[in-house]
């Protein structure tokens, strides 16, 4: 199926919202492993909520986690033909999130799905992410000049993260727009280093982060619409990243 990638009429009052990357589905490259096919669903906000998925390993705080996070990882990427090394950042990021705000009941399969229509899991135009989580190559947003029915957002970063100084852009896998990222970055490796969101860990989790503030319980149907349509607030937006999270989660579904 070929349709535009959604760009939501962005509204900046108190916060910048994130924007989906503005290119059709044919003009990108296709991956080595074909996705998984995602049954178009058009559910109204506030109705349902995707069904549960496998869920990410226990948090320890130990070493065993990451050999836990790898082969869950392995095991989610044979039924969904999603990277290993991506959906170790988006099960990361339910991990981290289950303890530092478990009312918000975030799953990996909402990350997957976000990350599915805003940069093909961090595969937009041929990027690949290595071992240590960063993308090959940057991935960068369409300029927010007024064109495209996008309302204009002139830069607020100096080009630092998109390399614009004119006008912002939505920057990597999970394309946050430079001030929301500054407002909710986070380090997920805890290393003491500087959040980056050309990192699939670090973007994961900062979109984890902005998805719970937003939205509460996100194992709600108000939870789940509230939050997603913050992210954009395109409801066909929110209704592509229910397709896809309800369709991971049934390639590998919760016990």
């Amino acid at each position: 199926m070929t349709r535009l990638a959604l760009v939501a009429t962005l509204i900046v009052a108190g916060l910048v919202l994130v924007l989906t990357i503005g290119v059709t589905r044919s003009q990108r490259d296709e991956p080595d492993n074909p996705p998984l096919p995602v049954p178009d669903q058009r559910p109204q906000p506030g109705v349902a909520v995707p069904r549960q998925a496998l869920p990410a390993p226990p948090d320890r705080l130990n070493a065993s986690d990451q050999a836990e996070l790898d082969a869950w990882a392995q095991k989610v990427a044979a039924a969904t033909n999603v990277s290993p090394r991506v959906l170790a950042g988006y099960g990361k990021a339910e991990m981290w999130m289950r303890s530092q705000q478990p009312g918000c009941r975030i799953s990996w399969a909402m990350l997957a799905g976000v990350g599915r229509v805003e940069s093909q899991h961090a595969g937009f135009g041929g990027a690949e992410v290595g071992a240590d989580g960063r993308v090959s190559k940057p991935i960068i947003g369409i300029p927010l000049d007024g064109s495209e029915g996008v309302k204009a957002v002139p830069d607020t970063d100096d080009g630092k993260l998109d390399g614009d100084q004119q006008w912002d852009r939505a920057v990597g896998p999970m394309q946050f727009l430079p001030a929301t990222w500054q407002r909710h970055a986070a380090r997920a490796a805890g290393d003491g280093a500087l959040p980056d969101p050309q990192n699939i860990d670090d973007a994961a989790l900062t979109a984890a982060r902005y998805l719970c503030s937003s939205g509460g319980d996100l194992g709600t149907p108000d939870g789940w619409w509230k939050a997603v349509l913050t992210y954009n607030q395109s409801v066909e937006y929110g209704q592509d990243v229910f397709s896809g999270a309800d369709a991971y989660a049934a390639a590998i579904p919760a016990p």
